[in-house]
């Protein structure tokens, strides 16, 4: 028999026993839907991270002081950058544990021709602005003259910090339409030259001068869409001040356990890294807990795909079992088909059928069965896996390959399921199956 026929043949078993049909298909809608929502959701979510990434500086390398400790090794974050790191990182770090800014200086003068801007910062801390009776929640930044390199702002109005605000740790700083809204009733202009008073934790209030108002600019230069993200976590207004000037407000010394790299066009940031990481290690040879190393944004960004490509990977198999209920489904479905069919099979078999004609006739049904409720499943998932990507503030990417798997395993699951009960038939005695009641 051609296999339209078949196919044809299987549609109008479907269609006279509609509502187990679809008993039979809902494990493999819920499996493939589920497979295809998870599947989405995880593609979104590396493509998210990805374009993060790369819109921070593809170039870039972050510097950190980091354990040496060879025991309990496991990852930890640093101003939002995932480092190797130990148990002996618990202890708390000495002055000589840390980056002087004398060596950022001879670092910065030994590699010229490749450094573009070196991102010094320093998170002062979180706290409140007050101006007249007026005050507002604010996060404050020091940060260097690089900075700005790497991280695009608009100065919407005053101006930018200069070189002597910097040398001189003068009390100026850069403001946001959030503080100016609050304290000035959104008025940029009358703002300027205010000295608004800054109540840190942990830090004495002192008065700073407002010399510009900016906004997050749109350019892919720097950190725009983790600024974006860091809109959302930390929804307080972000002040910056000059780096000297944030460490004079905090008490602490020029220290720092982390800085960033931009480096020029045509360097090879892989072996840049490497490079800064050897630099670093003859001042702290003598140190026997911590040391210097240098990550680059492709290595972190390839670690952190893998992680999130893993783990949707464990989460689709342990969806992927329902298929294999919807599997065990459909066999046991066709095993009642064919006892309901055995004196039609007899007939067949009477006039001249072949075994290899029956067994490719309740094959193919059982494929039918599982390619349907994979198209619905695939439909379902798309949908879900779309809203949820929406949900979650992610731009929904379906995976194409996934697709494509899905719809191939849910044939394969027709074939593996529906063999036994096909060939059971293509086996009959001609005979027992016409005396069949």
């Amino acid at each position: 028999m051609l296999i339209a026929e078949n196919i044809i043949l299987a549609f109008n078993s479907i269609m006279s026993n509609k509502m187990r049909a679809l008993l039979t298909m809902l494990g493999i809608i819920i499996g493939i839907g589920s497979v295809i929502a998870i599947l989405t959701v995880g593609n979104s979510l590396t493509l998210t991270v990805e374009d993060n990434m790369q819109s921070m500086g593809s170039k870039d390398i972050f510097v950190a002081v980091t354990s040496r400790g060879e025991d309990d090794e496991r990852e930890s974050m640093i101003d939002g950058v995932v480092y190797p790191t130990t148990e002996v990182s618990r202890k708390e770090m000495n002055d000589e544990d840390y980056i002087t800014s004398d060596m950022i200086h001879d670092m910065s003068d030994k590699f010229t021709d490749e450094i573009y801007a070196v991102n010094v910062y320093n998170r002062v801390g979180d706290g409140k602005a007050s101006y007249s009776a007026a005050d507002t929640d604010i996060m404050v930044t020091g940060v260097s003259a690089g900075y700005f390199l790497t991280n695009a702002i608009d100065i919407k109005s005053g101006r930018m910090f200069n070189a002597s605000d910097f040398n001189n740790a003068r009390n100026v700083c850069l403001v946001d339409k959030k503080l100016v809204d609050a304290l000035f009733k959104g008025d940029a202009e009358a703002c300027l030259g205010k000295e608004v008073e800054f109540e840190i934790e942990g830090a004495k209030t002192t008065s700073f001068s407002v010399i510009g108002v900016y906004e997050k600019s749109n350019k892919d230069t720097g950190m725009g869409s983790l600024s974006s993200m860091m809109d959302i976590l930390m929804p307080g207004a972000q002040v910056y001040i000059p780096l000297k000037a944030g460490n004079q407000l905090t008490g602490s010394k020029d220290l720092y356990s982390t800085f960033r790299v931009s480096t020029t066009v045509g360097v090879d940031t892989e072996q840049f890294a490497k490079e800064l990481t050897n630099y670093f290690k003859p001042y702290f040879e003598a140190n026997p807990n911590w040391r210097v190393q240098a990550v680059t944004f492709e290595g972190m960004l390839d670690s952190l795909t893998s992680i999130i490509d893993t783990i949707t990977l464990a989460v689709s198999i342990i969806a992927g079992i329902a298929l294999l209920v919807g599997g065990i489904g459909v066999m046991n479905i066709m095993l009642v088909s064919v006892t309901e069919r055995t004196r039609e099979i007899g007939t067949r078999k009477a006039l001249g059928a072949r075994n290899s004609s029956i067994r490719i006739q309740f094959l193919i049904e059982a494929m039918v069965i599982c390619l349907i409720g994979g198209i619905i499943g695939l439909v379902l998932g798309l949908v879900s896996g779309s809203l949820l990507s929406s949900l979650l503030g992610y731009q929904a990417a379906p995976s194409v390959p996934g697709v494509i798997f899905s719809l191939l395993f849910s044939i394969g699951i027709g074939i593996a399921f529906g063999y036994f009960p096909a060939d059971k038939a293509a086996k009959m005695n001609p005979i027992d199956a016409l005396r069949h009641e």
